[in-house]
């Protein structure tokens, strides 16, 4: 029972952070982007230069590519992108309708910034919570069915490029291309800072002539496991042992001390580590 339990609490969890997800989309869009007709590509992108010339309500137009691109997408592609892309589809053309219409910044800059960052979080939530909003995406993933030597995200990127385009042809604006091509840039490292998380890690390969006495050392004093490589120096050719080990932030600088207090000649890379999943860091968790 518990995990007949668990199980709804999650799929209705998901479908809240969609929800969560759709209005903050549809926020962007109302106060910093549509006013300003910045289209940061996509089916919304498009729909915002589709109001300017035509005066078609974006949620309109959201409604009426995305369902039937939907449509094509089941047929096409299969069920993959499931219930949720077009409960998300819905929820963003209602909330468009709903939330207010108003110009919160006359500095198109600030709108730029601004609107990628609400939309980037919009978006990474209701890719978190396992659904899509449709549009370049779906349309990526058809358009390779029919074109296979072009990747998905070949794809979607030029879908995302005509877009950015066409806006500032309608606008008459250059200046409306680069500041959607800004936002669009904005949104995507949000989503990406939603989907791989804030607290970024550090992994660290260590070669050195000590390698047991620090490895013991991490494991003692910081708590974290150490993997051990068998590596070959091509210029020596002496073998020699690779330690690598993954750190949170507050234990960056106690590594790099820890290593140069046993070993001053120690040859160290750091590297970044997104997302860590696993013991001492992220569970995991793939339902």
């Amino acid at each position: 029972m518990n995990l007949v339990e668990n199980k709804w609490f999650k799929l209705i969890g998901s479908y809240v952070f969609v929800t969560l997800g759709t209005l903050l989309l549809a926020l962007s869009l109302n106060i910093f982007l549509e006013p300003n007709t910045i289209a940061p590509g996509g089916v919304t992108g498009f729909a915002v230069v589709m109001k300017k010339l035509f005066g078609i309500e974006v949620y309109i137009m959201n409604l009426a590519i995305n369902v039937p691109l939907f449509i094509v997408g089941v047929m096409v592609l299969g069920k993959v992108f499931g219930a949720k892309t077009l409960y998300a589809t819905i929820t963003l053309s209602v909330f468009l309708k709903m939330l207010p219409h108003t110009n919160a910044t006359n500095d198109i800059l600030l709108a730029s910034i601004f609107g990628g960052v609400l939309a980037g979080i919009g978006i990474g939530l209701v890719f978190k919570a396992g659904g899509t909003t449709g549009g370049t995406d779906l349309a990526g993933a058809i358009l390779n069915k029919f074109f296979p030597r072009f990747s998905i995200a070949k794809l979607m990127m030029s879908i995302d490029i005509c877009v950015v385009i066409f806006a500032g042809l309608v606008s008459k604006k250059i200046e409306i291309s680069l500041y959607s091509i800004l936002t669009l840039y904005i949104s995507v490292k949000v989503i990406d800072q939603i989907l791989e998380g804030m607290g970024y890690a550090k992994s660290f390969f260590i070669i050195s002539q000590k390698p047991d006495e620090i490895g013991m050392t991490i494991i003692k004093e910081l708590n974290r496991g150490v993997t051990v490589f068998k590596g070959k120096g091509m210029y020596t050719g002496s073998n020699k042992d690779i330690l690598y080990c993954v750190v949170n932030r507050a234990q960056i600088v106690k590594l790099k001390k820890l290593v140069y207090k046993i070993d001053k000649k120690a040859f160290v890379i750091v590297n970044d580590a997104n997302e860590v999943l696993g013991e001492g860091f992220k569970r995991i968790n793939m339902q």
